[in-house]
């Protein structure tokens, strides 16, 4: 049984949540991009392009305007990263690679993922073979991706290479024109990290102990979220992680949070609050339930579904400002212009971030001109307007 001892206030909750994730107190500007994917332990990669693509957006709310060409050597130059399944597909800092050991051993003890190959020995040999001639290199570049039928119809190459990618054969070192690339890990990885040598139970404490840190305080089902767990992996090692057991007011359900975490709290530096447009894929806001229980915020992407059952758009992104969800927009480009094609605001408080916020992408993205193409308030599209008129100004 866990004994508790101390209890938060849903604010300090949600301020302890921010701080972690980054999104309160000053920028780490100096360790930049890979500072925050050290920090975050994952960042969440989607086919999804509308401002820029999810792992863009992510630094970009927590530095601000960050280059694109920088994002991406951050993540892809120097070896300091590669990609591989966490909450989803993700790029991780390389030196988490020893503590994945745990998933893929479960990969190679299933025997396969999705797809089953034809001669899976003769497959795999191909594949290694060609990438340690003439690696790193796509899919096509192996000898084709697809069978020629729908997305999911791979070709034996796809297979083979994806399933060693699966098992840590190989590794995904950037993405290329959205492609992955791969190459033999024996040749990716820093020698000292290349090793399956920790035990699941290991990996799994390390793994906690970082999506805690990561998420500042959290219930079992947020710790196991972070990195795509099962609750009883949780419970099997959360004692050991360091992590303390805390009460969160209205959260009715037993929480841990990181000690650094509730020293900055209880420190009393509330530090300044950024304001910005967040990625859906944000690690901040990608567990919807998290979201609704630290925010009172519903959201839902609505990318797949059917147009006329969006209720807030293809790519709604959530307004932050003051440490609290304020609204939404969903966005899109034309030539120079940012559209937000539908808006959502809590009040006339959010007019001012929301411009902000807005005319702040704008710049980053290229545009430099803002235009508001419906909102669900009527006399606060009216106050947009004109604070985006003003901030041009």
């Amino acid at each position: 049984m866990t004994t508790v001892s101390l209890s938060l206030s849903a604010d300090e909750a949600r301020r302890i949540a921010l701080r972690a994730q980054g999104l309160l107190g000053a920028p780490d500007r100096r360790a930049g991009v890979r500072g925050m994917l050290r920090r975050l332990g994952a960042v969440q990669l989607d086919t999804i392009s509308v401002l820029a693509r999810s792992h863009e957006l992510v630094p970009y709310a927590r530095l601000g305007a960050v280059g694109r060409d920088t994002v991406e050597a951050a993540y892809w130059t120097g070896g300091h990263a590669f990609e591989y399944w966490s909450h989803a597909a993700c790029v991780l800092p390389v030196e988490e690679w020893p503590y994945f050991a745990f998933r893929r051993r479960a990969f190679r003890a299933r025997g396969h993922r999705w797809h089953r190959m034809e001669d899976s020995e003769r497959s795999c040999a191909a594949v290694r073979d060609r990438l340690k001639a003439d690696g790193p290199l796509t899919a096509t570049e192996l000898g084709g991706a697809k069978n020629g039928g729908e997305w999911y119809d791979w070709s034996e190459t796809k297979i083979a290479v994806e399933w060693l990618l699966d098992t840590g054969e190989v590794v995904c070192t950037e993405r290329r024109g959205w492609k992955r690339v791969y190459d033999l890990a024996e040749r990716a990885v820093p020698g000292e990290l290349l090793h399956d040598d920790l035990t699941d139970h290991e990996c799994l404490r390390r793994l906690v102990a970082r999506a805690g840190a990561a998420m500042g305080v959290a219930t079992r089902a947020d710790l196991a979220d972070y990195h795509r767990l099962k609750g009883e992996q949780v419970d099997a090692v959360v004692a050991e992680t360091g992590l303390v057991p805390v009460e969160v007011a209205g959260w009715g359900k037993p929480a841990w949070a990181d000690p650094a975490a509730l020293e900055a709290e209880s420190s009393g530096g509330r530090g300044r609050h950024r304001t910005t447009l967040l990625s859906p894929f944000d690690s901040l806001i990608w567990d919807r339930r998290r979201t609704e229980r630290i925010f009172g915020f519903t959201h839902r992407l609505e990318a797949y579904v059917p147009r006329a059952r969006r209720i807030h758009g293809y790519f709604a992104m959530p307004l932050l400002s003051g440490g609290r969800l304020l609204g939404r927009v969903d966005p899109a480009r034309e030539g120079r212009t940012l559209v937000a094609r539908q808006v959502s605001m809590a009040g006339g408080g959010a007019v001012e971030p929301m411009a902000r916020a807005l005319r702040e992408a704008a710049d980053w993205v290229g545009c430099d001109a803002v235009r508001v193409e419906r909102c669900d308030d009527p006399a606060l599209a009216s106050a947009l307007t004109t604070a985006l008129a003003a901030a041009v100004g």
